[in-house]
């Protein structure tokens, strides 16, 4: 092997090396072209949060959605696509918790990613979804959470406190158990 041969390839590791080193939490999972996330957890303190962005467009139907029209509520905004293997593991949980919380002042709210709301619509109907998403094919509202806590997995799952403040992400699939933590955590960290 040549010696330029040989740095160039030591170079490519290297590069590689560093690259992986930088995205930590997450994995290429190779088989469905996307990253999907180890489940970090990032909670912040409430005296550190920002303000989180208003999501908007429109619902799996066409019609106008915004996550202001939930203001004073905690928001579960779920990243997701229904091509997605963690989605459908993590979505009956999400709905039990949805329907389970509602009377606690909690709403879920979904951000369709990279999928078509047809696609969308059969797999909330496969797994009896009932809380409302936002068709973000474009991405513009998943690249509007830059500013707080951006998100580099599908799924990722933000929960924004009562005070309109990003308080939690989880990249990667959520159970039961840490979805309703981070809702109460969030809860009393606001109170």
């Amino acid at each position: 092997m040549t010696a330029v041969r040989f740095s160039r390839l030591a170079v490519v590791a290297l590069l590689a090396l560093v690259l992986s080193a930088c995205i930590g939490g997450v994995k290429d999972t190779g088989d469905d072209g996307f990253i999907s996330g180890s489940g970090e957890i990032t909670f912040i303190d409430p005296g550190k949060r920002k303000p989180a962005p208003v999501l908007s467009g429109t619902d799996l139907d066409g019609q106008s959605i915004s996550t202001e029209d939930f203001a004073g509520k905690v928001l579960v905004v779920n990243l997701w696509g229904s091509w997605c293997a963690p989605c459908r593991k993590e979505a009956p949980a999400l709905q039990k918790a949805s329907t389970e919380l509602a009377d606690q002042n909690v709403q879920f709210v979904g951000l369709l990613t990279k999928d078509d709301p047809a696609s969308a619509k059969a797999f909330n109907a496969k797994f009896d979804i009932t809380y409302p998403s936002i068709d973000d094919s474009a991405g513009r509202n998943q690249a509007a959470f830059a500013d707080t806590l951006p998100s580099v997995a599908i799924p990722t799952t933000w929960i924004v406190d009562s005070n309109g403040k990003v308080a939690a992400r989880v990249m990667g699939e959520l159970t039961d158990a840490t979805l309703r933590g981070l809702v109460e955590q969030t809860k009393k960290s606001t109170q």
